[in-house]
């Protein structure tokens, strides 16, 4: 769990940034009118997509059936692709139920009939008549999936052949590429036709690479892999206010994950996928650049690969790489360089049940090691791990090698519940939870940027033993 990715409000951004972006500000705010009908009520949201992140830039706290809502986006979030939600309730005494339906929005006033129960049915929640992003959206989708089918069942049946020395199957791969290439082109087109609209700056993603089809698998992905990117405009940065650069980052990644059979393996995997990936980056607009090193920056953390945070360093120090995420990975490879096995871990003070404080150091045990556990009651991994940890520490040689410092890093109003309830379950463990969160004393001299986080320590010399991501190398440092 990457804590605060999407916390931190994002500040209006400025004529300055929004020349970098090359989005003109001489636009004007857009407003969105949306009819309701179908529920009784609902609360509206519509979130602006940056990358990866979501902004609620305007809300209304809720129309009942049969009313209007207009929503007013600033022109400094134009264009791009946003996220429209609906908490709706059935009836005035339900419990509301959400509903989303992306949408795109230029420089065109919107009118939106809805229905939340059938929000992408086009039959109950439509647009009006001459609108354009979207109704292009929807066409283009259409044709497009007609054209990748063809082309992908031929691609499946290629690559379940089992004659690939055969006549037939080179006809098959002559007449593959050659429909590729028609697809590749048809997508260029269709880019260039309608590039005065925002929806096109998406196209690109659905670029489809060569494969290699003579020799094995391994040389087909690596194939793909080298020509990932031909498609590309790295220098267009409104590629970052689309869902699809995120996917299709995504994608690129689960290639190198495809050929990872090992923990090692996959690190190194990953490392190079975004020492590739950055390096293509680099040479197009600085705030890509920038995107790219914070994306391959959440993903190594979210898997503590600090080879690869390594890897990022050197791009901190480039003037054109605009990345959100500088602060962090300095502070990430700060503590790479501190918290080491064998310095002291660092000191802090723990409340006994007495209600007598202690400082860490000074904590009396008759076990050999403590762990300072950081965790978060709503992160996926550190449910997973609790799951395996706990049970595995309860057992009685277990309990007497070792006590189990266990910091909450939950801090808002729905998070610090859900850790009371959650700590109930864990009572083998000592618990505390750190007033600020990942802003915590305690987090920072860690220097926590994700959890879990687990530092085995020697309890009589508070020596720092090791930093295990598994109960198995929890074992093997313990013996």
């Amino acid at each position: 769990m990457i804590k605060n990715q999407f916390k931190n409000a994002v500040r209006p951004l400025s004529i300055a940034f929004l020349c970098l972006l090359g989005i003109s500000a001489n636009g004007q705010d857009v407003s969105l009118k949306i009819h309701l009908s179908g529920v009784s009520k609902s609360k509206i949201t519509l979130q602006s997509i940056s990358g990866s992140s979501l902004k609620t830039i305007a809300e209304n706290p809720g129309i009942k059936s049969g009313e209007t809502a207009v929503l007013q986006i600033p022109k400094a979030q134009l264009p791009a692709e946003f996220v429209l939600r609906f908490d709706y309730q059935e009836k005035d005494t339900s419990n509301p139920y959400p509903s989303e339906r992306h949408i795109f929005i230029n420089q065109q006033n919107l009118e939106l009939w809805v229905r939340p129960k059938a929000i992408n049915h086009p039959d109950s929640t439509y647009f009006q008549k001459g609108e354009i992003e979207n109704t292009l959206f929807v066409a283009f989708a259409k044709e497009n999936g007609k054209k990748r089918e063809q082309l992908g069942l031929l691609q499946n049946f290629l690559m379940n052949y089992d004659q690939p020395e055969s006549a037939f199957f080179t006809l098959g791969t002559k007449e593959y590429e050659q429909r590729r290439l028609t697809y590749n082109s048809w997508i260029k087109s269709q880019t260039e036709q309608h590039k005065s609209t925002f929806i096109s700056n998406g196209f690109a993603f659905q670029y489809v690479s060569p494969i290699l089809w003579k020799g094995t698998e391994t040389d087909r992905m690596n194939s793909v892999i080298e020509h990932y990117f031909d498609g590309m405009d790295f220098k267009n940065p409104l590629v970052l206010k689309t869902a699809d650069i995120k996917d299709w980052m995504d994608k690129y990644v689960n290639i190198y994950g495809a050929m990872s059979t090992t923990v090692q393996l996959r690190d190194s995997l990953f490392t190079l996928a975004g020492k590739r990936a950055i390096e293509q980056a680099r040479k197009g607009h600085p705030l890509v650049y920038g995107w790219m090193v914070d994306y391959f920056y959440n993903g190594f953390e979210s898997f503590n690969m600090t080879a690869g945070i390594k890897m990022l360093e050197p791009y901190l120090n480039d003037p054109l790489c605009l990345t959100a995420k500088r602060k962090a990975i300095e502070q990430r490879l700060k503590g790479m360089e501190t918290l080491v096995n064998g310095s002291v871990a660092p000191d802090f003070s723990w409340t006994l049940s007495s209600g007598k404080s202690v400082q860490f150091h000074q904590f009396k045990t008759e076990a050999k090691y403590k762990l300072v556990l950081f965790w978060s009651a709503e992160c996926q991994h550190c449910k997973e791990l609790l799951d395996k940890l706990h049970p595995w520490y309860q057992q009685v040689a277990n309990r007497e090698m070792m006590d189990v410092f266990a910091i909450s890093l939950d801090e808002t109003e729905t998070e610090i519940p859900a850790w009371e309830k959650a700590k109930v379950n864990l009572p083998a463990f000592k618990h505390k939870r750190a007033e600020q969160g990942i802003r915590s004393p305690e987090a920072s001299a860690y220097f926590v940027l994700s959890t879990p986080t687990l530092i085995l320590v020697d309890a009589k010399t508070n020596k720092i033993v090791a930093q295990p991501e598994t109960i198995e190398q929890l074992q093997a440092a313990m013996k």
